[in-house]
C-alpha cells in the first residue's frame, strides 16, 4: 500500500478544517494536493476541475435543489403549525406530552421538508417556548429537538439517500426510500420512550386527552401536507415518474399548497427562491468536491487499499460491522453528511458486499450513523441551530442528550444486525 498519498490526504485536510477553512475548500485543496504526488501541477489542476465539473454532471442530482426549493416552501407554508397540532391530539396526554410532540411533528417535518436543519428550526422556534412556559427544562426541550430533528433524512424523500445512490453506483432510489420509513419510524419510538422516562422522572405536565373528533379534525387539517409522502413515494414506487421528476412534482405541489392556505404570497417567493439557492449551492460545491476527492481516492487505490486493511482484521461480518459503525460515528463527528456519504461509500461498499450486506442495508446505516454526527460537537450543524434556537449551551445540552444517544445507537446496532428491519418493505415492491 502506497502510504504518501494517503497521508497526504489525511493531514491536509484536517490541517485545512482545524484553521477554519470551509469544508468543501478543505476537501478540494486536500484532493489537489493529494494528486500533486503523482503527476504535474497542470495536469492536477486540470483533473480536479474536470472531476469537480463531471461529479455534478447527474441527472439524479437535479432533485436536490427541487426538493431544498419545495422544504423551503413548506417551511414558509404553515406546514409546521398543522403537524404539530395533529401530533399533539395523538400523544399530548402521555407523558412527555409536549417532547412526545416535537419528535412526531419532527418525524413528519424532516419526511416532508428533507432537511434537519429546517424541522430543527420550526419545531424549536414553536414549541421550544410553549415548553418552557409549561415548566420542562430548556435544555430537555433542546435535546428532544436537535435529535429528532435528524430523523427526517433516514424517512424519505431524504436528499442524502440520493447522494448515497450516486456515490453508491446507482442502488435503486425507490428501493433506499423505501428502506428508510421503518428504521426511521423505529428510531424515533425508540426517542419517545427515552422522552417519556425523563419527563416522567422530572413530573413534567401533561394536555388533556383529545376526543375523537378532535384528533380527526386536526387530521384533515394536516392531511394536505401528509399527501405529498403519498404522492412522492407513491409515484416513484408505482413507476410514474423518476426521484427527480417526484421533486419537481413536490415543488409544484408545496407552492400549490401555499398559495391555497394563504400562508405565501407573490411577494415571498423571491426570499424563498434566494433561500433554496444559497442552500443548493452549498450542497452542489460540497458534492463537486467530494467527487473529486472520491476519484482521487479510486486514482490512488486507497479504497481498494483500506478495504483488504479492514478484512485483514477479521472475517467475521459482525465485528467488520461494529469498526465500520465505529468509524462512521467517528466522520461524523468531524464531517458533514454529504461529502462523508460521497468520500466513505466508496470505501465501505466493497466490504461490506464482500460479507454480503446488501447495499441498501449498508446505506440506511451510514445516514443513521452520521445522523448521530450532527447532533454531536465540534461540526453537529443542527446541534448548533438547536442550542441557538433555545438560547442555551453546548454544556447545558450534554446531560439530557445522552439518554437520547443511546436510544439511537440502539435503533443503529438492530438495523445493522436485523436486516429484514430495513429490507422487508423494499422486498415487497420486488426491489
Amino acid at each position: 500500500m502506497e502510504f504518501l498519498p494517503v497521508l497526504v490526504l489525511v493531514f491536509s485536510f484536517i490541517f485545512f478544517i482545524s484553521i477554519g477553512t470551509p469544508v468543501a475548500w478543505s476537501i478540494a485543496i486536500s484532493s489537489l494536493l493529494t494528486i500533486l504526488v503523482s503527476i504535474p501541477s497542470l495536469a492536477a489542476v486540470t483533473t480536479i476541475a474536470q472531476r469537480m465539473g463531471t461529479g455534478l454532471d447527474s441527472f439524479a442530482l437535479l432533485a436536490i435543489p427541487f426538493f431544498v426549493l419545495s422544504g423551503q416552501l413548506m417551511t414558509h407554508g404553515g406546514i409546521a403549525d398543522r403537524l404539530i397540532r395533529f401530533a399533539k391530539t395523538i400523544v399530548g396526554a402521555l407523558p412527555g406530552g409536549l417532547a412526545l410532540i416535537n419528535i412526531i411533528s419532527a418525524m413528519l417535518m424532516g419526511a416532508i421538508a428533507g432537511s434537519a436543519m429546517a424541522s430543527a428550526s420550526a419545531m424549536g422556534s414553536i414549541l421550544g417556548p410553549e415548553m418552557e412556559k409549561e415548566g420542562y427544562d430548556k435544555e430537555y426541550g433542546a435535546a428532544v429537538n436537535i435529535t429528532s430533528a435528524t430523523i427526517g433524512l433516514v424517512i424519505p424523500p431524504s436528499n442524502v439517500l440520493i447522494v448515497y445512490s450516486l456515490a453508491s453506483g446507482g442502488v435503486s432510489i425507490a428501493a433506499l426510500f423505501l428502506a428508510g420509513y421503518i428504521p426511521g419510524i423505529l428510531t424515533g419510538l425508540f426517542l419517545m420512550i427515552v422522552a417519556a422516562i425523563w419527563a416522567k422522572r422530572k413530573g413534567y405536565p401533561t394536555f388533556k386527552r383529545s376526543s375523537l373528533s378532535q384528533v380527526l379534525k386536526t387530521f384533515v387539517i394536516a392531511f394536505p401536507s401528509l399527501l405529498l409522502l403519498v404522492i412522492v413515494i407513491g409515484g416513484i414506487v408505482a413507476g410514474y415518474f423518476t426521484a427527480t421528476e417526484a421533486s419537481a412534482v413536490a415543488v409544484l405541489y408545496t407552492l400549490i399548497l401555499g398559495f391555497a392556505y394563504k400562508e405565501i404570497s407573490v411577494k415571498d417567493l423571491p426570499i424563498i427562491l434566494l433561500e433554496s439557492a444559497k442552500t443548493s449551492a452549498v450542497v452542489m460545491l460540497l458534492i463537486a468536491a467530494s467527487m473529486s476527492m472520491s476519484w482521487i481516492m479510486s486514482y490512488e487505490n486507497i479504497p481498494q487499499n483500506l478495504s483488504d486493511v479492514l478484512l485483514s482484521i477479521s472475517d467475521n461480518r459482525v465485528v467488520i460491522l461494529i469498526i465500520i459503525n465505529l468509524l462512521l460515528l467517528f466522520v461524523g463527528v468531524f464531517m458533514d453528511m454529504t461529502p462523508a456519504v460521497l468520500i466513505f461509500t466508496p470505501i465501505f461498499l466493497p466490504v461490506v458486499k464482500s460479507l454480503g450486506i446488501d447495499p441498501i442495508q449498508f446505506g440506511i446505516i451510514m445516514v443513521l450513523n452520521l445522523c448521530i454526527g450532527l447532533c454531536t460537537p465540534p461540526v453537529g450543524s443542527v446541534l448548533f441551530v438547536g442550542i441557538g434556537i433555545a438560547k442555551t449551551s453546548i454544556e447545558k445540552v450534554i446531560k439530557p442528550l445522552l439518554p437520547l444517544f443511546i436510544a439511537m445507537i440502539i435503533a443503529l446496532l438492530l438495523i445493522t444486525f436485523f436486516p429484514q428491519i430495513t429490507l422487508w418493505l423494499p422486498n415487497q415492491f420486488g426491489f
